[in-house]
Order: structure tokens, then sequence, then C-alpha cells
């Protein structure tokens, strides 16, 4: 049984067709924020040729490629395994993700299509062996793409999602 939640407050199992819809919507905004992020990073492969920069402020615009993961750690893995493992990561939290969809508030939906558009984003990005696109750059923190945002914020936003809930359920 499904456990309350502002999505869900008698803690029922969704409906059937209602439960298919969710699990839909979230592989679908997955797949839209993972093309965005695609389309941006060939934008950025194509403006920032020859080393060029533009000022933005707070941040630049700079093309980098990171054939490692996070913060460029195992740069120095072979590039088959660093796609391996991101396939593997991937690939897991969409099962979990699609699986419990249906009994995640709404805002934990969305930051979970978050995580996978973005991990998604980053994974296609990394299959021509040249590594991921990014090309935000702020002087001060590594070099990052707007997948990374996604990631990033979707986490932080799957967390907020489950502790509201928790709090609803507790209230009730």
């Amino acid at each position: 049984m499904s456990a309350a939640s502002p999505a869900n407050p008698a803690g029922t199992p969704p409906v059937p067709g209602k439960a298919r819809r969710i699990k839909i919507g979230l592989l679908v905004l997955a797949a839209v924020l993972a093309a965005a992020d695609l389309v941006i990073k060939a934008l950025a492969e194509a403006l920032l040729i020859h080393g060029a920069t533009v000022d933005l402020g707070l941040l630049n615009l700079r093309l980098l490629y990171n054939t490692g993961v996070a913060f460029s750690l195992g740069a120095d893995l072979a590039p088959w395994l660093v796609i391996a493992a991101t396939a593997t990561i991937v690939l897991a939290m969409t099962w979990y993700a699609v699986s419990t969809a249906p009994a995640m508030p709404a805002l934990s939906r969305a930051a979970a299509a978050m995580v996978l558009g973005g991990g998604a984003g980053n994974l296609v990005d990394r299959l021509d062996g040249r590594g991921v696109v990014d090309y935000l750059h702020s002087g001060w923190f590594p070099t990052f793409n707007l997948a990374d945002v996604f990631v990033t914020v979707g986490v932080g936003l799957y967390i907020l999602g489950t502790l509201l809930a928790s709090r609803e359920q507790q209230k009730a």
C-alpha cells in the first residue's frame, strides 16, 4: 500500500491508469530536459570554438570536455568504464523513479525527472568518447553544464519533497 502524500492523501494505491500516466509523464519530462541539455551543449560547441569565451558577469561561457565524472574525478579511467558506470546508475535511477513515481509527491516526481534528464543528457553526451561538454564557468567552481544543474537542483528538490511529504504525514 502506498504512503499518504499531498498527491495521494489517503495513502491508497493510485488508479492503474493514473499510475501509468504519472510514470509516462515522468519519463517524458526527463526526455524533454535531456533534449534541452543536449541542444544547449551543441550550441555551446558551435559558439565557443577556438577557445572563445563569453563574459556574462557571474558566469562565463567557456568550452571544456570532462572525461571523468563530477569534478573530473575518474578522468584517467577508460571511457568505456565511465560510460558503463554512468549507464548503470542512470538505468537504476530510472527503474526506481518510475516504479515509485505514483506514490511520490508532485515535487519529488518533478525532481526525479530533473535528475533523470540531467543524468541521461550527460550519458548521451559521453557516448562519443570526448567526454561531457561543460560550458558554464564561474572562476571559483569547476566548469559545469545544464545537466549538472538539473541533477544538483533535482536532488535538493527531491529531498525537500520527501521531507515535506513526511511532515504532511505526521500532521495527518
